[in-house]
């Protein structure tokens, strides 16, 4: 299965608590932060709420 390297581009600061909650539930709590997570429904719907604050980059499941 594919993994999904999640960046904190953005601040939180101005966002509401839900989407500060989803940033923390993906593991990210300083700017420029990344996590490794599988790719599966749950991971991409809490992506898609805070899309604004974070990039994303597929990572094979092949290797590196």
């Amino acid at each position: 299965m594919n993994q999904l390297k999640i960046t904190l581009t953005k601040s939180t600061i101005a966002c509401t608590k839900v989407q500060r909650d989803t940033v923390t539930a993906l593991g990210l709590h300083k700017l420029h932060q990344s996590v490794v997570k599988q790719d599966n429904p749950a991971t991409r719907g809490m992506i898609f709420r805070v899309r604004h604050l974070v990039t994303v980059e597929e990572i094979p499941a092949g290797g590196q």
